[in-house]
């Protein structure tokens, strides 16, 4: 059974806290909220989708400390950050470490409940290629080392004989392992066989269906 995304709020202020869950809950949303940083690190698991609202600052470990640990654990989780204070240099730190947005509180709900849509988008997508390229890279295992050789070499446009001219064996033994390779990941074609392994490739590009950050609009 696939996880529902939840709406992750960090923020010390427990009012803050308590309005959050209720507009997200009034908008058909699973919210879950969290007093400190440390907390919701010390609770959250990777596996589950969602996307994060964190506050600039926290009492203790601030709130792009956690967006940093965040991302050295590997965490591709959406991170919208919030503060109550305008500060040019903790935007400019949050966009380099990956959030989508940075918004001044307080924030207009409308624009706020956009933005977590769009998060929470964000991370169904890169959850999905990210499925999608797990799915590829073991059927790459199967490959045999010589099977990947001929897989690198056609993906090329070779033809079977530039194949066996440039791996010194004959054109029929290229057949042989073409059609081993084609039936192990699971493909019809050289060309479908080409576009699994450019998204295998593409690993890094990950999560650049993130929109551009903008400013909130007014309620």
């Amino acid at each position: 059974m696939a996880l529902e995304s939840t709406v992750f709020v960090v923020d010390d202020d427990s009012g803050v806290r308590r309005s959050l869950k209720a507009l997200g809950r009034s908008h058909g949303l699973v919210v879950e909220t969290y007093a400190s940083g440390q907390a919701f690190l010390t609770a959250y698991d990777p596996g589950r989708p969602g996307c994060l609202l964190l506050d600039v600052r926290l009492a203790g470990r601030g709130g792009l400390d956690i967006q940093d640990k965040l991302r050295r654990r590997g965490c591709a989780l959406p991170v919208i950050v919030m503060t109550g204070h305008g500060d040019v240099a903790a935007s400019v730190r949050a966009f380099r470490a990956g959030a989508i947005d940075f918004m001044e509180k307080p924030v207009a709900p409308r624009a706020l409940i956009r933005r977590i849509k769009e998060a929470l988008a964000i991370d169904e997508e890169r959850r999905r290629v990210g499925s999608e390229q797990e799915s590829i890279a073991k059927r790459v295992a199967r490959l045999t080392p010589r099977e990947r050789q001929v897989a690198d070499q056609v993906v090329t446009g070779k033809t079977s004989r530039q194949v066996a001219k440039a791996l010194g064996i004959s054109a029929r033994t290229v057949e042989g392992h073409r059609h081993r390779m084609l039936e192990k990941m699971d493909v019809r074609s050289v060309v479908q066989l080409a576009n699994q392994l450019r998204k295998l490739s593409s690993g890094s590009a990950i999560g650049a269906v993130a929109s551009r950050p903008r400013s909130p609009d007014a309620s």
